[in-house]
């Protein structure tokens, strides 16, 4: 494990100062949860570290009994113990709501607050899109990488049989889904009110933030999203990753652990 302290953040007018700490597991969705901290300038404390035959050290377990990245604890000053929030989800909504409530759009149409269909196309797609990333991609990328890991793991003597069998369900499941959403995503960027830019308009959101991940490793891995197919998409993920905050998250993983692996 390793840490890097920044630790002690002012968070607003009037408030107390909060510790912020954020629990990084390499080859995680808690990469994005680093994005979103430097993008609104808070201060944390960075705690690294790494996978134990693919899963998260016992050490986890000590922060949150599921044991699973990210963590992030919140401590204002005068608590007597941290709040330790879990799920990619949850995180990124709470920091934004305290830290940062510009990367959510604005919910209500002017004159329809409070109404049945008064919300805004951009705040809609936010929360669609918050759910989309794990709810609806990221079982499809966990697929693909249960189905890689089978084929590299199987023994010499049943390798044929494996990799038989996972292409079949690459072929007739796998592949077909994530086309489908590929190609929703193609239209979505597209259609992006406001002059688009970024999945809810012309501003970036927590939405962006949270499809970060997936879309980073897929455009890297063996998923299919290449530039020739969905031009869009792959170009929205590069700006994504071009953002001055990204790097800035990417470098502070490369100065502490020596490189920086965005794939699954």
């Amino acid at each position: 494990m390793a840490t890097e302290d920044q630790s002690a953040q002012q968070v607003g007018s009037g408030q107390a100062k909060t510790k912020v700490i954020l629990y990084w597991l390499e080859k995680s969705r808690a990469q994005r949860i680093l994005w979103l901290l430097e993008e609104l300038k808070v201060e944390y404390e960075l705690k690294t570290y790494k996978r134990n035959n693919m899963l998260a050290p016992p050490e986890f377990k000590k922060v949150h009994p599921l044991g699973k990245a990210p963590l992030l604890s919140v401590q204002v000053e005068g608590a007597s113990e941290p709040l330790v929030l879990a799920e990619s989800g949850l995180i990124i909504e709470y920091l934004i709501e305290h830290f940062g409530p510009s990367l959510a759009p604005k919910k209500y149409q002017e004159g329809k607050e409070g109404q049945v269909q008064g919300e805004t196309e951009e705040w809609l797609r936010y929360r669609y899109f918050m759910h989309y990333a794990e709810g609806t991609l990221m079982p499809f990328l966990v697929t693909a990488l249960l189905l890689s890991t089978i084929r590299a793991r199987s023994p010499f003597f049943i390798k044929p049989i494996a990799n038989a069998i996972t292409g079949n369900v690459e072929a007739m499941f796998l592949n077909p889904n994530l086309e489908n959403n590929f190609s929703f995503l193609e239209s979505k960027i597209k259609s992006a009110p406001n002059g688009g830019g970024y999945l809810c308009g012309s501003k970036l959101t927590g939405a962006d933030i949270m499809l970060s991940f997936p879309l980073g490793a897929a455009a890297k891995g063996r998923a299919g999203l290449t530039k020739e197919k969905y031009p869009a998409l792959f170009d929205y993920v590069n700006r994504l990753e071009a953002m001055e905050s990204n790097k800035r998250a990417v470098q502070k993983i490369i100065e502490i652990e020596g490189s920086f692996d965005p794939s699954l």
